[in-house]
Order: C-alpha cells, then structure tokens, then sequence
C-alpha cells in the first residue's frame, strides 16, 4: 500500500525539486549521512520515508515527510534513530509518527525491507506505534490514543480500521 500526503497544501506548496531526503542504500551511506548531520542531530530520531521504490531517505528530525519525500507518494514515514556500537549499524527507534501522510501499522513491511536492503538492523517492529483515522463526520485526522477510537475533534467514534486516504 502506498500513501499519498494528507497534510496542510502551504507545506507541499514549499516543496522544491531535487531537495528529497538522501537515499540510504548501505551501511557507508547511512555512516556518511550520521557523520554530516554531527553529534548532536545523532543524538535524535531523524526523519524519513520509504520512497516508492523501495528506498529508505532520510532528512533531519524537524524536516517535513513531503519535503523528504520530494512531494510524492510513499509506502511508509516516521521518525527513525540509529546506532552503532562496534559493529553494523542498527535502527533502534522506528515509529510511524507522521501527520502528513498517517501511514498505517502495516507500513512497517516495506521499512523493514528497506533496512535490510540497506543493510541495516532493525527490532522487527514499530518501537513507537501511532494509530491514525479520519473521522467519518468531521473529516479531520486523529490519532487513536489508548485504544479510544474517539474523534478529538468532535467526539464522534472513530472506525477501527485505517481509512486516513478515503
């Protein structure tokens, strides 16, 4: 499944071609793009999507998912955080948190494949899982918080499955 932006149209208006997040395709990628970003920014989860070929990009945490993902559509977004001890590379914070495209749970097939594509470890599931849904009545995206499928918006019930794209 992909996943088109649902996000406010001024933030894809600022999207500017060729500004995508940097595509990681191997561990000297990944260690090349932590060695830019500095000590500091490695210190936090940085931003990244599951472009549609597959590919895992990454931007800096306070990055929009749209702007990482040069406008388009992706099979998965959130915030990731990586480490390395004194062997490979490994992803050991993944979360789904992304408002502009609310991916579903089911997204995590295509980040775990692209890790490993890229060579990277990964915990074998989301570490962070956040529930999106569109209220039927209001029309706004909530997030599900402890299981209360309830619009924040409006208080009306929330469907029990994804439909953020309908």
């Amino acid at each position: 499944m992909s996943y088109r932006y649902v996000g406010p149209a001024e933030i894809l208006a600022q999207v500017r071609p060729g500004a995508e997040g940097r595509a990681i395709g191997s561990p000297a990628d990944l260690g090349a793009w932590v060695a830019e970003r500095g000590e500091a920014e490695a210190r936090e989860p940085y931003t990244f999507v599951v472009d549609l070929d597959g590919r895992l990009r990454l931007a800096p945490r306070r990055s929009e998912h749209v702007a990482c993902a040069g406008g388009g559509s992706v099979l998965a977004a959130g915030e990731m955080a990586f480490s390395r001890a004194s062997g490979p590379w490994t992803a050991h914070e993944i979360s789904n948190q992304s408002t502009g495209y609310c991916p579903d749970l089911t997204s995590w097939h295509a980040v775990a494949r692209a890790l490993e594509a890229a060579g990277v470890g990964h915990p074998g599931r989301f570490t962070h899982e956040v529930v999106f849904r569109r209220c039927e009545r209001c029309r706004e995206c909530s997030v599900v918080r402890e299981g209360d499928f309830v619009c924040v918006f409006c208080g009306s019930d929330l469907p029990l499955g994804w439909n953020v794209d309908s």
